[in-house]
């Protein structure tokens, strides 16, 4: 990648600040050109992407970055009242300059909190630090703010000591994402799987979609530049090793469309699976990754709707939790859908507390902790002064006739179960290896939620 120039002007196209990197393209004509292309064209057919050719025309997406046509390549994004724009006249990798501009808007953010107008003209001197720590006669550095911190300060004030001037190691050093000389007084990890189910069943118990979302999530407070290996029950890694977990005792998961943080080394965990890793210091997300498996709803709900005489409507819902008697579920939160028009509500539930929430057309029946294996009721009563008792018949024998039924949305369930997992995913060991040889306390944790969870009515 290539970028010639960088410029960030307001949404009429005023320039507020720029750098011209390579000295190669007449800066001030290509603001002016960005300037007129925000106002000559049309809305409807601008791009983030698009090309002038020598005789400032504007041409096709198909020459962008085409050397053969002249002219200059444009690549912006818009953030509130800002654009950010980079301009190439060579055949550069026009994504890789759409990356770095999202992840400049990023480094802004983190350091002047909102990003606007305002806050361009404010930081001016501290933005054209950032401009050329981040890239370097065209060619993108680090934009780590974590990095760049250690040197750019918020006042922009830099140390009087030259030692103090130098670039941290961690621009160079491959282990970008994490400094050198960290200590912490107490060495500990902290890991966390966390699953979330997305769930869709119909009426009649099928269930329609099921898929199962994790994160290993990892708050790291470890001294020096220690090494981690993590080995979970993977069925792809037992199989490479020749090892059966299954006479064994365990059970093995198989994982998809796996994502690493970049500090995870690919090329040994495409060889033998492990997970290797240098952590960064704080918080982060290890991996993700998804499973397209079927299981049983975790709580299951059943909804009867019945109109009564004197138009009114009665609901009896029944939840049942389908997992283990030993694990509890955490705040469980059951939306029943409503007509938009009900009025004079009663419950009686045999736990927990229930809740008619009008601007939401919705009952939320909240039970603190649902024991596994356990089964509860609960009443709701309202009248239903709209319609009649013939009415409400037609519409709930599905006659065409009568209220409309589109108020019964699915029934949506919040929950949280701790210690865990619904996929059967284990933290085999968590090694932690420093050249110090200091004694560090790794904490594993297991957590399943919802994720998009309804159950729909009959």
């Amino acid at each position: 990648m290539v970028a010639s120039a960088i410029f960030i002007t307001d949404l009429t196209g005023k320039p507020l600040i720029s750098r011209n990197y390579r000295g190669d393209i007449p800066l001030t004509s290509s603001i002016e050109t960005f300037a007129r292309y925000l106002i000559e064209v049309e809305e409807d057919v601008k791009t983030p992407v698009f090309h002038v050719d020598s005789a400032g025309e504007f041409v096709g997406r198909e020459d962008v970055g085409c050397t053969g046509v002249g002219g200059e390549a444009f690549v912006y994004v818009q953030h509130n009242n800002l654009y950010l724009c980079g301009v190439t006249c060579k055949n550069s990798n026009i994504a890789l300059i759409l990356t770095y501009l999202y992840q400049l808007t990023a480094l802004f953010q983190d350091y002047f909190t909102t990003l606007n107008e305002e806050s361009i003209r404010d930081n001016f001197v501290i933005i054209y630090e950032l401009l050329d720590e981040t890239m370097d006669h065209g060619l993108p550095q680090s934009l780590d703010s974590t990095i760049l911190r250690q040197f750019i300060t918020q006042e922009g004030n830099r140390m009087a000591d030259d030692s103090k001037n130098k670039p941290p190691v961690a621009l160079t050093n491959a282990v970008s994402w994490r400094a050198e000389g960290i200590k912490h007084k107490k060495n500990e990890i902290f890991l966390d799987v966390v699953e979330k189910l997305n769930l869709l069943v119909a009426a009649n118990g099928t269930v329609l979609h099921c898929e199962i979302n994790g994160a290993v999530k990892m708050k790291s407070f470890l001294s020096g530049m220690p090494e981690l290996k993590l080995g979970l029950n993977d069925k792809v890694m037992f199989e490479a090793s020749g090892r059966n977990q299954q006479a064994r005792g365990g059970k093995s998961v198989e994982l998809e469309d796996i994502k690493f943080h970049q500090c995870v080394r690919l090329a040994r965990f495409e060889n033998d699976r492990t997970i290797s890793f240098i952590p960064p210091d704080g918080e982060f997300d290890l991996m993700t990754y998804r499973l397209d498996t079927q299981v049983k709803p975790l709580i299951w709900v059943e909804a009867v709707v019945e109109p009564h005489k004197g138009s009114r409507i009665e609901y009896m819902i029944k939840t049942r939790s389908q997992f283990k008697s030993r694990s509890v579920a955490n705040n469980v939160e059951i939306s029943i859908p409503v007509p938009p028009d009900v009025d004079s509500p009663s419950f009686k539930s045999s736990v927990g507390n229930v809740t008619y929430l009008p601007d939401k057309d919705c009952v939320v029946w909240t039970i603190k902790q649902f024991h596994g294996g356990r089964e509860y009721l609960m009443r709701a009563h309202f009248g239903l002064p709209s319609i009649t008792r013939d009415e409400a018949d037609a519409a709930n024998k599905g006659m065409g006739s009568g209220m409309d039924m589109s108020w019964k949305k699915p029934i949506g369930v919040k929950f949280e179960i701790p210690y865990f997992t619904v996929s059967g995913i284990q933290v085999r060991y968590l090694k932690i290896i420093e050249r110090s040889g200091y004694q560090a306390l790794p904490w594993v944790r297991y957590i399943t939620a919802n994720g998009d969870y309804q159950l729909r009515m009959a």
